[in-house]
C-alpha cells in the first residue's frame, strides 16, 4: 500500500535549504500596492530604478507612479479598467505598472515587438481603454488604429522620467531613429502632457482587495490566439513572497542589492522575479532596454556591482561567449537565475567558466505568475533539474485520466498554489479545461518528480515552441501562413537550435506551384513577430495526418527540412 503522508507525497520539503519555510502567510490580504507603499516608506532614499545611468529613489518612483494614477483618474478610468503598456525596459514602465495599480486599474503587458495584428487581437481582447507605447513602437499602433477600440495611447520617450539625462537620450534617440512616428496618430498624448494632469488634483483612493485583478498576462490557446491569464493582486504577492522566503537568505541582507534587469518587463519572469521581487527587498533594479546590444550591456553591468541576475538560455550563452566579459564584476553575485526555457548544459558550463558562478535554474509559467519551481543557491553545478516546488505550493504528476501518478513515473506535470491565476479572461471553457477536477493547474508539459523531491520537465504535452524564451504557438503561425493565397495546407514546429533553443520549422503544401520561400517569409515578417517567422519552410506534396484529418506534428518533428526551401 503506497504512503499518504504529506512527507511521502512531498519528498521536497525535506530538503529545502536552511531558512526555508515550507509555507507562506495565505492569509495575507496584502496587494501588490500595499508592497509597493510599503517600500517606497521604509526605502524612500534608497535606489529604486536605474536607466541609461541615472537613478531614481523609491520615493521620487513612488510620486510618479502617484502622478500616473492620477492621471488615468481624470481621464475617466475607474477600478478594473484595463491599461496596455507596450514597450521595453525604460524607467517609465515600472512608474505605469504602479501608477496603473494604485488607480485600481488592471495592467495589460504588450510586447512592443508585435505586429498590428496581433497587437489589434490583445487590445480589443482585452478591452485595454488607454495604450502606453513607446515612441519608437507607436508606427505599430498607427496601421493598428482603424481596427483598435483602444479610446487613447500616450507616447513615451526613452527618456522620460530621467531628469536633464533624459531630455539628452530622447534627442539621441530621435536623432537615430530621424523620424519617429506616432506624433499624427489620432486620441493621442505625449507623455510629460499626461504627467500635467496631476498638477492640479489629487488621488482619489481606490478600495483595492487582494482579490482584483492585477494582470492579464498574455499567454497561447489551442485557438492560435492568445488568451490573457487573469492573475490577482494575491497572485503576484504569493509569488513574491515565495521567491523572497527561497532567496533572501541566499541573497543575504544588505541594502546595496542591484538586479539586473536584462529580460524585457513584459515577460512574466521579469515582471516577478526582477521587478516586483527587487521592489519588495529594498534593492534596485538596472533597467537593460536592449539586451542584444552586448557591448552596450556589459558596458552597463561594468559600472555597477550587481548581486543578482535573470537570464535565460540564449542571453547567458551571448553573454559568456563575449571576451569582454571578463571585465565584469561577478564577486558580489549571490545567485544568476535561468528560467523562460530549458537551460542547456553546455551553456551553464560556459557561463560558470566565464563568470565563476552556477546556473541556478528554475521553472515557471505565466499562469503560476510564474514561479513553480527553483534549485537551491548552494549548488555549486548546473543540476539539469528544474528545482523543488516553493514553498505552498504543491505539485503532481497525473495520467491523462487525471489520476496521481507515484514518485519517478513521467507524467504531465501539475500544480496548485497560492500563485496560480484565477483563470483565462472571458473563456471559461479554457479556465475549466485547465484545471484538474481537483484543482489542479495542469501545465501541458511531461515532468518526473525524483526521489528527493526535486522536478524534471522531460518533454511538452504541447507543441508550443519556445524561441529565446519566448512562446511560439504553431496554431497561431499555421493561421497565418494559411490565410496567404498561394498555400493549401500548413503545419508548424520547432526544432533543436543550437541559438535560440528551438526554432520556428514550417512545411507547407502550395495551392499554386509558383510559391516561393522569400514570398512567404515576407508574408509572416508582415503578420508576425519576428520570433515567430519560422526559420525554415519545407514545401511538401502532403502532409503527415490521423484517419480523422489531424496533422501530425511528431512525425514532422521527427524528420526536420535539412534546407529552407523545396
Amino acid at each position: 500500500m503506497q504512503e499518504t503522508t504529506a512527507e511521502a507525497q512531498r519528498p521536497w520539503l525535506a530538503h529545502y535549504p536552511p531558512g526555508v519555510p515550507q509555507s507562506i502567510d495565505e492569509t495575507s490580504r496584502d496587494t501588490i500596492v500595499d508592497l509597493f507603499r510599503n517600500s517606497a516608506t521604509f526605502f524612500r532614499d534608497r535606489p529604486a530604478a536605474e536607466s541609461f545611468g541615472v537613478r531614481v529613489t523609491y520615493g521620487a518612483l513612488h510620486k510618479h507612479a502617484e502622478e500616473i494614477a492620477i492621471g488615468l483618474q481624470q481621464l475617466g478610468l475607474v477600478k478594473g479598467d484595463r491599461v496596455a503598456i507596450m514597450m521595453p525596459n525604460v524607467m517609465a514602465y515600472p512608474a505605469l505598472i504602479f501608477g496603473t495599480l494604485m488607480a485600481g486599474c488592471v495592467v495589460v503587458n504588450v510586447n512592443p515587438l508585435y505586429t498590428a495584428r496581433e497587437l489589434t487581437h490583445q487590445l480589443n481582447d482585452s478591452g485595454a481603454r488607454v495604450l502606453f507605447v513607446l515612441e519608437n513602437f507607436a508606427h505599430t499602433v498607427e496601421e493598428a488604429m482603424p481596427e483598435l477600440l483602444t479610446e487613447m495611447a500616450v507616447i513615451v520617450s526613452p527618456g522620460d522620467l530621467l531628469g536633464a539625462k533624459g531630455v539628452v537620450v530622447n534627442f539621441v534617440s530621435r536623432w537615430i531613429k530621424r523620424n519617429v512616428p506616432g506624433f499624427n496618430l489620432p486620441a493621442t498624448v505625449r507623455f510629460p502632457a499626461f504627467l500635467r494632469f496631476a498638477r492640479h488634483w489629487k488621488l482619489q483612493r481606490v478600495e483595492i482587495t487582494a482579490d482584483n485583478p492585477a494582470f492579464l498576462q498574455y499567454t497561447g490557446g489551442t485557438t492560435g490566439l492568445a488568451k490573457g491569464a487573469v492573475l490577482l493582486h494575491r497572485n503576484i504577492v504569493a509569488n513574491v513572497a515565495q521567491c523572497e522566503a527561497w532567496l533572501r537568505a541566499g541573497a543575504g541582507e544588505r541594502p546595496d542589492h542591484v538586479m539586473i534587469t536584462a529580460l524585457p518587463l513584459y515577460h512574466i519572469l521579469a515582471l516577478t522575479a526582477c521587478c516586483l521581487f527587487v521592489i519588495k527587498i529594498g534593492g534596485c533594479q538596472v533597467l537593460i532596454v536592449n539586451p542584444r546590444d552586448l557591448p552596450t550591456f556589459i558596458k552597463t553591468i561594468k559600472s555597477v556591482r550587481m548581486t543578482m541576475i535573470v537570464v535565460v538560455n540564449t542571453l547567458a550563452n551571448a553573454l559568456a561567449s563575449r571576451t569582454d566579459l571578463k571585465d565584469v564584476d561577478f564577486s558580489q553575485l549571490s545567485f544568476c537565475i535561468s528560467g523562460g526555457m530549458a537551460t542547456q548544459a553546455a551553456v551553464a558550463r560556459k557561463w560558470k567558466d566565464a563568470t565563476g558562478h552556477p546556473i541556478i535554474e528554475g521553472y515557471g509559467l505565466s499562469e503560476t505568475s510564474p514561479v513553480v519551481s527553483v534549485n537551491r543557491l548552494d549548488i555549486t553545478e548546473f543540476t539539469g533539474s528544474i528545482g523543488y516546488p516553493m514553498p505552498s505550493t504543491d505539485v503532481s504528476i497525473r495520467a491523462p485520466d487525471g489520476s496521481v501518478l507515484p514518485i519517478g513515473t513521467s507524467g504531465e506535470l501539475c500544480v496548485k498554489g497560492p500563485q496560480v491565476m484565477s483563470g483565462y479572461w472571458q473563456q471559461p471553457e479554457e479556465t475549466q479545461r485547465a484545471f484538474t477536477a481537483d484543482g489542479y493547474f495542469r501545465t501541458g508539459d511531461i515532468g518526473i518528480i525524483d526521489p528527493d523531491g526535486s522536478l524534471r520537465i522531460v518533454d511538452r504535452i504541447k507543441d508550443m515552441i519556445i524561441v529565446s524564451g519566448f512562446n511560439v504557438y504553431p496554431n497561431e503561425v499555421e493561421d497565418v501562413l494559411a490565410s496567404h493565397p498561394k498555400v493549401a495546407e500548413a503545419a508548424v514546429v520547432g526544432i533543436p537550435d543550437a541559438y535560440s533553443g528551438e526554432a520556428v520549422s514550417a512545411y507547407v503544401v502550395p495551392r499554386t506551384p509558383d510559391l516561393t520561400v522569400e514570398e512567404l517569409r515576407l508574408w509572416c515578417r508582415e503578420n508576425l513577430t519576428g520570433y515567430k517567422v519560422p526559420r525554415r519552410f519545407e514545401f511538401r506534396e502532403t502532409l503527415p495526418k490521423t484517419n480523422v484529418g489531424k496533422i501530425l506534428r511528431r512525425e514532422l518533428r521527427e524528420h526536420p527540412p535539412e534546407k529552407t526551401g523545396a
